[in-house]
Order: structure tokens, then C-alpha cells, then sequence
């Protein structure tokens, strides 16, 4: 279902890339200095925030060569400099395909620091960085000897890349060193037994020196017995070990044992990152064969390991967890938590091989969101976790007390992991300026040039996403199968705007051939559910309804019908206000007013001869009565009118904090709504202008000098904050579209053309197949099951790129904007 772009971008040599940025302070980074630096090329700048008060130490950074705007031939001589010293990097290759695709950084964070990262076209400065070895994977096996049954006899050692073990080999087989693969960083080593056991083991290291190399030469027994580089310290039997992954059957783990071949593959190995790939070639589990593939990562500094799962069918469950052994303490993490923050399951004790008393801590890392149940069988402590459709991510981790400078009592490893979830929680925050996409911004703002930019998203938006909505597609963004979701509405009605400047054919069947795949025969819609009254399954209505007066149908207009029904029945509270869903009981939230109100004006003055439009201004004063801060101008981000919640003030029933893309979903709502009201119905029409007035007055105090907006409004400097591209996307449409219909004076149109030359170079990336991509959203935010509405939440959800919540209303407002400065339909 890919599609062609149609419109491309101008072509971008790497000389010339160079741009000048400007300078701020970081501290020094002791490391080597090129004496070519004066010729080297920048390819970007990147000003990048630890969002925690804790220090992070050799925090990974990735940046994709993609991300950069260059092909990887043009990539080839990449260095990254803070204050002009070079910092420790690797090119490295992240999907595992055999192609370097990443340039890694370890970056040291002092608590809430901000740092301004370089990254050079330096091949000079590239081939004098020599980076301390701080990790390695590898695997190795006998040549020279013959085998004998099961076992091999004789031979000597060699190193290889990729190794299938032949059909004969199995457990005890002395042909592969140590069993398996293995890989280490400074901090902890780990093997995996490449036979039915598919054991993860664990090597304590007293050094912080690689030393797989030198483990197993002299037999298997050796490294059970201390050395001075350490030992094997975890007995695994039958069990997951240090974190291993099998299916959950109901009543205990069948491993990863029933498997028609292994391979195991060396994908990176290198200073500061190494990676092993295992492939499971037709495991047969849950009545099924499928290929199971595992991707394993270490970085320097750090005793986790970064494990990506993907089978080649779907599984109901992928299980994970640790052997279960004597004289231990299993520890939960958090559960009370937002579904996309981490969070673990652990063990600590005398569990250790090395001496009877040895402290040794393990723990499993995932999304809260993805826990299906934490239980056990005889051998393992277990967290049954859900795949996204064919993949799972997780972490395991070992913390020996033998190490240098170890951890050693169990109130040190529940802060260790505290502070590991919450690093994986918080992510770096990043303000890219690459020199590909300052060159693609160099044309001045025009009508012409707006519009070039949604298209450009639109364009690009049709690979990645757009057509896959469609009913029995996949939602990429929230890997889950396709629904009548608010995000598939809002995407194909930016691209129905778009329309209306410029025809597409290829767009207008992409929107009508979405849209129409949830409608059934019989007009019912699939995935939607009327009883669930969830307000936001109203907002395809929206772009469902544009598609019948096109191309009217009696399936359709049932649809669109039963709908309307839901409005009809929806619950609301004593006032009148609508919930936001069933399951949201006496709660109005800003989202909701978007999700429903937009299209019950659209359905009532198409239909109804406008009768409901009162009701839906009525929605708009409770509103703004209920949720709108005097002092500042600000609406609250929702109201629980029972008081209960636990993120509700027990006095007013008010969330909190004023979150940008609630405020948002206000603003698109009023000046959507409007285009439903008849201009003659000016007391219907009043609170709404009203209400516009006062945002735009509010929404430009609070704008950031770069034109865009903070995630939570009033917080710019709170510690993780950062610029948000979807709630500053809605506003640069509201104003642009304010103004374009006359709701606001023009003295505001400095403002808007500020807002959206803001989205430009905030938000937008460059890529090197003429693609482009919109970064820094804010995936989802909402209230209740683990959402306390703190400022803290805000930060914990998951920052994406690419959103439909960011991309449709982009692609709006470059339409509105293209309007505003003049554009001509042709």
C-alpha cells in the first residue's frame, strides 16, 4: 500500500550542510580535540535535557542517520562534539540488518543539565577517536576436533560473527564455548545457552575489563570456580534465569525449547555498544510454528540489557522473568502508574553462586501497560506480558555484590531500579536543528510554501500511516489494530482540507476508501461500540460525514445515524456537560469537547435544521464556567463534578494543570464549531467569539519565543518540560484560522505567522528519501487508572513523532495558513 510522494524536496549535497548555530554553555568534555576541526562540516545540533534531578551517567543517545538527513554513504564520518571536544560515539548498526543506520553517544548528565550536542562530517577526528572498551558481545566455537554423538572432542577456539549450531549439537556439547553467546559491559557479562535450556546466565565481574574473551578456554567447569576477572554466579535449571522470555500456558513457562534451529549472530560490537541477534527458526508453541527473533543490547556504564522481541505470528502472551530460587525477596515495582511508564519485577538475596552469604539482585524492566499478570511456576518468578501486535520490549538486568563499588544491600537495589525505570520513563528531552532541514527551510514563509509543508507531511504520512487506518489495518503509532479511533478522523480530515486548496485524486480515495472501510452493510460500524459512550468515537463522524454528502449512501447515513444516538444518549452531568466516557463517570474533559462537539453541530445543521446547535454552545459555556482559571486565563485540563477522583481537587473537582493539548482541542472546537453556526445567529455565535478572544489574548502570553508552546503551559522552566508539537500545532491553526474567518484582528497575525514558522524549525525533520517527519509529541495524555494528573505524569508519557494528534492538525494549519497569506486556488 506505499505510495509515491508526489512532491519532492530540494536535493541537499553534504557540503552543503554547513550552517552556523549558537554556542551555549555545557561543561567541558575531557576528550581528544581534531586539528582539521576548522574544515569539518556540522551536520546538526542538538540541545538535549536530562528531565531528572539525578544525574545520569553515559545516558545513550541515538541518532539516526535518518533523523540527521543523510544516507548512510554520507554518514560514514560522523563525530559528536560538546564545547568543541569530542565525545565518546559509535557508529552503530540498531536495526540488525548489517548496515550501520545510528550514531550512538554516551552523554554524562549532571541533575536537570542541559547539554548542546554537535554532531561533524569529521573523518580526521573520526579515525583519532579511540574510546576505553566498555562493552562486548561475541561467540565462539571448536575447530579442529570431531564429533562424537552429541559431543565434540578435541579442537581449538575460534572467534566467528554468526554461528547455526548442527542438528547433533545440544546441551554439554563442549563444542561451543560457554554454551552460547554471550555480552558484557563494564559492569556484568551475560550467556545464553543456545540449546532447548535457553538459559540466560549471568558472569559477576570483579573488573570493570572485558574478559568473555578469556572465559571457557580451558573447559566449561573453569568459570564456576571464582577468578580474578570473576565467575558464573546464577544456577538456572530449568527456569528464565536473568531474564529470559517463553509463553505463559496458563499454568507455568514452556521455554523457547522446541526449536528447529538457532542462529546467533554478532550484530554490533564495539566500545560503547554491542549486540547479539538470536534467531528461533520455527518454534512451536500455543498450537503454532513461528520464527521468534531476539535482539540484545549493552551500552557502557550500564548492567541492562536492551531485549526486542518479534515473532513471525501473533502471540496472546510472551512471558519474562527470573529463576526462582531459596532464601530470596521478590520486589514489585510500581503498578499504580500510567501504562506507558516502566516499571519491574525483581529478586534479591543469597542467590549468588560465588559464597553462601554473596548478595545478588535481578530484575525485569517493562511498560506497566504491557503486564498481563505477575505469578510463578516451579522455577521462575514470571511477568506475563502482552505483545504490541508481533513485538515485545524489555529489560533484564544483574547487580552483584562482588563488583567494584557494587551494590550490596537491598534498600541500594530498590533505588538503583527506581532510578533505571525512571530514566527509561523520562526520556532526554531533544531540540533538533539539522543542517538537511535548515536548507529545505531557507525559502522564506510564502502562501505557496505552507502549503508545500502539508503536503509534504500528508505525502509522507501516506507511507507510513494513512491507508493502514483502514478497517483490519494496523495503528502504527499505537501498535494495535486500526479502529473508528478520534486519531483516524482527525488525520483524513487535515487531508480533506488540503483538498480543498489542491485536488489529489490519490488523497481523495485514500480518505473515502478509510472512512468507509469501518461501515457495514447494515450501517453498523466495526470496532465501535455504542454502549462504551465514549465521546471520542464521535470524531470520524466528522470526515464520514463529509464523504456522504460527496458520495451519499442509505449504510452511511445509518452509521452516521447511530452516531448521532450516542449524542442523544450520551451521559452527562447535573449541568449538562457530556462525559468524556462511560468509564469517565461525572468527568468533563477540554478533549471531549472537540471529539463531539464539531461533529453534532455538522450532523444538527445538515440534518436537524440546526436544533441541537444550542446544546452544543451550551457546551462550550459549561466549559468555560467550569474548567477556565481567572487568574491566568488557562483551562484546567478536566473536572470531575463527584470530587472522587484521585487527581480531582477535593474543593473544586479540578485537575490540576494546564496541559497544551487540552487547551488545544478547545481552541480547534470553537473555531470549527463556528463554521456551523449561521452568521445571522450572532447570540449563539457570541460566548464562542468571546471565548476566542480571550484564548488568543491568553495563548500569546504564554507563547515561547521560538513561537511555539511548552507541554505544560505555566511550567517553562520546571525540570523535563519541554516544547510540545501538538498542542502548538492546534494553536497555530486556531490563529491562523481566526484570522482567515475574522474572529480575531489582524494585529494578531504576527502572531500566528510566528507560531507556524515556529512548527517549522522546532518540529520538523528532513529526511534523506524526501520524506519528513513532525517530532516531539506528546502520545497520549489522560486522567485516572494510574494517571494522577501531576506534573509529573505530563512528563511520564511517552514523547513520539509522527502522531496523528500533531501531524492533522499540522497539515490544518499549513492549509490555514497558506490561506492567510494569499494563497490562490488555481
Amino acid at each position: 500500500m506505499n505510495k509515491r510522494i508526489s512532491h519532492t524536496l530540494p536535493i541537499v549535497t553534504l557540503s552543503s550542510l554547513l550552517f552556523a548555530c549558537g554556542q551555549q554553555q555545557a561543561p567541558e568534555a575531557v576528550s581528544h580535540q581534531s586539528a582539521s576541526q576548522a574544515a569539518a562540516t556540522r551536520i546538526a545540533t542538538i540541545d538535549i535535557a536530562n528531565p531528572s534531578e539525578f544525574v545520569r551517567t553515559q545516558q545513550p543517545l541515538y541518532f539516526s542517520y535518518h533523523d540527521l538527513g543523510l544516507t548512510a554513504e554520507q554518514a560514514k564520518a560522523l563525530v559528536a562534539r560538546v564545547n568543541n571536544n569530542l565525545v565518546p560515539s559509535q557508529h552503530i548498526d540498531r536495526s540488525g540488518d548489517g548496515n550501520s543506520d545510528t550514531l550512538f553517544v554516551a552523554l554524562d548528565f549532571a541533575a536537570t543539565e542541559r547539554i548542546q550536542l554537535s554532531i561533524y562530517d569529521d573523518a580526521a577526528a573520526l579515525t583519532q577517536s579511540n574510546w576505553p572498551v566498555q562493552t562486548q558481545a561475541e561467540i565462539s566455537h571448536k575447530i579442529g576436533g570431531e564429533w562424537q554423538d552429541a559431543k565434540y572432542i578435541g579442537g581449538t577456539f575460534q572467534n566467528v560473527s554468526t554461528l547455526t549450531p548442527p542438528p547433533q549439537y545440544t546441551d554439554h556439547s563442549e563444542w561451543i564455548r560457554y554454551e552460547g553467546p554471550g555480552i558484557e559491559s563494564d559492569k556484568v557479562g551475560y550467556r545464553f545457552y543456545l540449546d532447548w535450556r535457553n538459559g540466560f546466565d549471568i558472569f559477576g565481574k570483579k573488573t570493570s575489563d572485558m574478559v568473555l574473551q578469556q572465559v571457557g578456554l580451558d573447559g566449561y567447569k573453569s568459570y564456576h570456580d571464582m577468578a580474578d576477572w570473576g565467575m558464573d554466579i546464577l544456577k538456572v535449571g530449568k527456569s528464565l534465569g536473568a531474564g529470559g522470555y517463553g509463553y505463559w500456558d496458563g499454568q507455568q513457562v514452556q521455554l523457547v525449547s522446541k526449536v528447529g534451529q538457532h542462529t546467533a549472530t554478532v550484530t554490533n560490537n564495539g566500545p560503547l555498544y554491542s549486540a547479539l541477534q538470536i534467531n528461533y527458526q520455527d518454534w512451536q508453541i500455543a498450537d503454532k510454528t513461528l520464527t521468534l527473533t531476539a535482539d540484545l543490547s549493552m551500552t557502557a556504564g550500564s548492567r541492562l540489557v536492551h531485549t526486542r522481541l518479534n515473532v513471525s505470528d501473533t502471540l496472546d502472551n510472551i512471558a519474562v522473568g527470573l529463576v526462582k530460587l531459596p532464601d530470596t525477596k521478590v520486589i514489585q515495582g510500581n503498578v499504580e502508574i500510567t501504562g506507558h511508564a516502566w516499571t519491574y519485577l525483581a529478586t534479591w538475596g543469597n542467590q549468588s553462586l560465588s559464597a553462601p552469604d554473596s548478595k545478588l539482585g535481578m530484575a525485569v524492566l517493562f511498560k506497566r501497560g504491557t503486564l498481563r499478570q505477575q505469578t510463578t511456576d516451579d522455577n521462575s518468578h514470571v511477568a506475563v506480558l502482552r505483545p504490541a501486535g508481533k513485538t515485545l520490549e524489555y529489560y533484564f538486568l544483574a547487580a552483584w555484590d562482588g563488583e567494584a563499588n557494587g551494590i550490596t544491600t537491598e534498600a541500594e537495589f530498590i533505588a538503583y531500579l527506581e532510578q533505571q525505570v525512571a530514566a527509561l520513563t523520562l526520556t532526554p528531552r531533544m531540540r533538533y536543528n539539522t543542517a538537511a532541514t535548515q536548507a529545505a527551510l531557507a525559502q522564506p514563509l510564502t502562501a505557496e510554501r505552507a502549503l508545500y509543508w502539508g503536503e509534504q507531511l500528508a505525502a509522507s504520512e501516506m507511507i507510513r500511516q494513512t491507508p493502514y487506518y483502514a478497517y483490519g489495518g494496523w495503528d502504527f503509532e499505537r501498535s494495535r489494530p486500526a479502529t473508528f479511533e478520534y486519531t483516524t478522523g482527525l488525520l483524513l480530515q487535515a487531508y480533506d482540507d488540503l483538498l480543498q486548496l489542491k485536488p489529489n485524486p490519490e488523497w481523495q480515495q485514500v480518505i473515502s476508501d478509510v472512512v468507509n472501510s469501518f461501515v457495514t452493510e447494515d450501517g453498523n460500524i466495526h470496532t465501535y461500540d455504542i454502549n462504551k459512550y465514549n465521546i471520542d468515537s464521535l470524531n470520524t463522524g466528522n470526515m464520514l460525514l463529509r464523504d456522504y454528502l460527496r458520495n451519499p449512501t442509505d449504510n452511511a447515513r445509518k452509521a452516521l445515524d447511530l452516531l448521532r444516538r450516542q449524542v442523544a444518549e450520551h451521559p452527562r452531568t447535573s449541568g449538562g456537560a457530556f462525559w468524556h466516557k462511560k468509564i469517565y463517570p461525572h468527568q468533563l474533559w477540554l478533549d471531549g469537547v472537540y471529539m463531539g462537539m464539531p461533529f453534532y453541530a455538522f450532523y444538527t445543521s445538515e440534518f436537524e435544521n440546526g436544533a441541537g446547535l444550542a446544546e452544543v454552545v451550551k457546551e462550550f459555556t459549561l466549559t468555560r464556567e467550569l474548567l477556565r482559571d481567572p487568574k491566568t486565563g488557562l483551562y484546567f485540563h478536566a473536572w470531575d463534578e463527584s470530587k472522587q477522583k484521585g487527581w480531582a481537587d477535593k474543593d473544586t473537582g479540578l485537575s490540576p494543570h494546564f496541559w497544551s493539548r487540552g487547551q488545544g482541542w478547545l481552541t480547534m472546537a470553537l473555531v470549527d464549531v463556528l463554521d456551523f453556526i449561521p452568521v445571522e445567529n450572532t447570540e449563539l455565535r457570541a460566548p464562542l467569539l468571546q471565548m476566542i478572544s480571550e484564548l488568543a489574548e491568553t495563548l500569546t502570553h504564554y507563547q515561547h519565543a521560538s513561537g511555539t508552546w511548552y507541554q505544560i503551559l505555566d511550567m517553562p522552566e520546571a525540570p523535563g518540560n519541554y516544547l510540545e508539537s501538538s498542542g502548538s500545532a492546534m494553536y497555530a491553526y486556531f490563529f491562523a484560522k481566526a484570522l482567515n474567518k475574522g474572529y480575531l484582528p489582524a494585529s494578531y497575525q504576527d502572531t500566528a505567522i510566528k507560531a507556524f514558522n515556529g512548527l517549522l524549525q522546532e518540529f520538523i525533520l528532513v529526511h534523506p528519501d524526501n520524506t519528513i517527519s513532525l517530532i516531539n509529541t506528546v502520545q497520549v495524555a489522560g486522567l485516572g487508572f494510574g494517571r494522577d494528573g501531576s506534573y509529573q505524569y505530563y512528563m511520564s508519557e511517552p514523547v513520539f513523532r509522527n502522531d496523528a494528534k500533531a501531524n492533522g492538525p499540522f497539515i490544518m494549519a499549513a492549509v490555514e495558513m497558506a490561506k492567510l497569506l494569499g494563497y490562490q486556488v488555481p
